[in-house]
């Protein structure tokens, strides 16, 4: 194939970014789109292939797409997106497929956006050379990814780090209220629109007194209670955090960094993902060029039945 490119797409909860890249997987250009609240799942999904067309075709004009990269909330498959509940119809969404036939000459890989991220962090980020890591997605949802041995931990079902489906207090066994429900930017944002009359989360998360920082409170106390107890099963060397929250880390990572001090016999280093807002698309962008390739340099994230892959608060005092 002459000249070819990959596209990296990101599906996430507020915004879908978009990119392409050369065939080793180095980004030329990309650009993003807002999730728009009004539309359904198959509105939004063609606005990312839209976006994706757009970029290539003026970025790049004339030349193939030899792979796609697509990262989404949950765990995507041909035929549906399974733990993907927080937007309608996006479950039913038979998204390999879909990518399929947008681009039908294009090698196709799917991924779990954290699992990407966290690969892209693995590979030459904030987790390269830590083993284990933990990588924490602090943003529209909760999940984490779980790093082993230089790879990223998937489990049977793709859904290892699913911790926004964690119990919040014994008796909740039916799952009827979700962590993420009460632990997430979707939760600081109804909490801001409630309390502030606006959806304005850094300014809940930087009040200094009020119910305002009461929330903020409640969102941390419940935030760390759980990377303490994932800390002590995993025993990590590094906890690398990225997310849409992390620009408000001044008032988030002392909180955690305190936490894992006080509480963990072997507290890990604490930092900021090198790319803390877009590594689910750089990670979406390195297994197109992977799957592009015919030989990869190391191997791609996989889905179940579907295969399509720094600023430090440091042990101690915060900084």
């Amino acid at each position: 194939m002459e000249n070819p490119v990959v596209l990296g797409l990101d599906f996430g909860g507020s915004k879908i970014a978009a990119a392409v890249a050369g065939p080793d997987g180095a980004r030329i250009a990309g650009d993003e789109v807002a999730v728009r609240p009004q539309d359904d799942a198959a509105t939004t999904f063609r606005r990312g292939i839209e976006l994706a067309r757009a970029l290539a075709a003026t970025i790049t004009p004339g030349r193939p797409v030899a792979a796609v990269g697509a990262a989404t909330f949950g765990i995507p498959y041909d035929d549906r997106v399974e733990l993907a509940p927080n937007v309608p119809g996006w479950e039913q969404l038979a998204f390999g497929a879909e990518l399929t036939a947008a681009f039908p000459s294009s090698a196709i890989v799917t991924a779990t956006d954290v699992k990407a991220a966290a690969q892209c962090e693995l590979a030459g980020g904030a987790l390269a050379g830590c083993d284990p890591g933990l990588y924490v997605n602090l943003g529209t949802g909760l999940a984490v990814a779980l790093t082993v041995g230089g790879r990223v931990v998937t489990g049977r079902h793709g859904a290892a780090g699913e911790i926004g489906y964690s119990l919040r207090q014994p008796g909740d066994g039916d799952l009827a209220q979700r962590l993420e429900d009460a632990v997430s930017g979707q939760a600081l944002t109804a909490a801001a629109r409630r309390l502030l009359g606006r959806p304005d989360v850094p300014a809940l998360l930087a009040s200094p007194d009020g119910p305002a920082a009461a929330a903020r409170s409640a969102f941390l106390d419940e935030l760390c209670f759980h990377l303490v107890n994932l800390a002590l099963v995993l025993d990590p060397q590094r906890i690398v955090v990225g997310g849409g929250l992390v620009r408000s880390w001044p008032h988030i990572g002392p909180a955690i960094r305190g936490a894992l001090d006080a509480a963990l016999p072997y507290p890990p280093e604490l930092v900021v993902a090198a790319h803390p807002f877009d590594a689910p698309l750089l990670g979406a962008l390195a297994l197109a060029a992977a799957a592009a390739d015919p030989a990869p340099a190391h191997e791609p994230l996989t889905e179940p039945a579907h295969q399509p892959a720094l600023d430090v608060i440091s042990e101690g005092a915060p900084t």
